[in-house]
């Protein structure tokens, strides 16, 4: 069945089938699908200046990861522009909004103040891959498919006191485990995150507002920080603070 023109999904899987089966050509190892475009830092530079925004500059991704992972152990609300931008149904920590699971409350307040949608809506718990089975009953050997946000499993008991803003109701969390090889930034942010408050887990959702797509370029990521109550936008290497933080 040939896919769906407007489906740019099953055209990928449709040419990826035609790579690896009928052209006989190995599965390449170490495919993450963050496909999209990339901006320079001159040019976020330059977008941050036409807005007329306040900002610092990190001098290196260690820095950017300290200051970013304090923000979240103090329960403030980051969008989080990084990269390539996700291509499929996730946002897998390219583009997203991050923040700490600690408080089942932080649910309410993301739904209601940011993403603009019914305050049932779940998020989804980012977990460093070695500390699964502590916070989920999950398969021995976890399915691919939980690297990429799309596997939902019961939490343990210290999931569910631990990280209640990412707890469903029925007691699930559609995880992304986090490999330091798939996207080493975000991993270091989430092991900065775990070293400041014990918790190797946070709070993930796609960077945009109900009724919007994933915000892709760095206007779309300045024009959604300033129209809802995100406290910081870390793009690139640089950090922008709301005035009322």
């Amino acid at each position: 069945i040939p896919p769906d023109p407007g489906d740019a999904g099953g055209a990928m899987g449709a040419a990826l089938h035609t790579y690896v089966s009928l052209a006989k050509q190995p599965v390449k190892k170490g495919f993450f699908p963050n496909l999209g475009p990339s901006y320079p830092p001159e040019q976020i530079k330059d977008i941050l200046d036409t807005y007329g925004l306040s900002y610092e500059v990190c001098e290196d991704e260690a820095e950017l990861v300290e200051k970013t992972a304090t923000y979240l152990a103090d329960e403030r609300v980051i969008g989080w522009f990084q990269g390539r931008t996700e291509w499929g149904p996730r946002a897998l920590g390219f583009r997203s909004i991050l923040a700490s699971a600690g408080k089942a409350e932080m649910k309410e307040l993301i739904n209601t103040k940011i993403k603009h949608r019914e305050i049932f809506r779940p998020f989804a718990p980012v977990i460093i891959d070695k500390y699964v089975h502590e916070y989920f009953r999950a398969d021995k050997k976890l399915s691919e498919s939980a690297k990429y946000m799309l596997m939902v499993y019961p939490f343990a008991a210290k999931g569910v006191k631990r990280v209640p803003a990412t707890v469903h109701v029925d007691g699930t969390g559609r995880l992304q485990v986090i490999h330091r090889a798939d996207n080493r930034l975000y991993y270091d942010l989430i092991e900065a995150f775990r070293k400041k408050t014990g918790t190797p887990v946070i709070l993930n959702t796609s960077f945009n507002v109900r009724g919007e797509p994933i915000v892709c370029s760095p206007c779309d990521a300045v024009e959604c920080f300033l129209r809802t109550d995100i406290d910081y936008l870390v793009i690139n290497r640089y950090i922008v603070r709301k005035t009322h933080v």
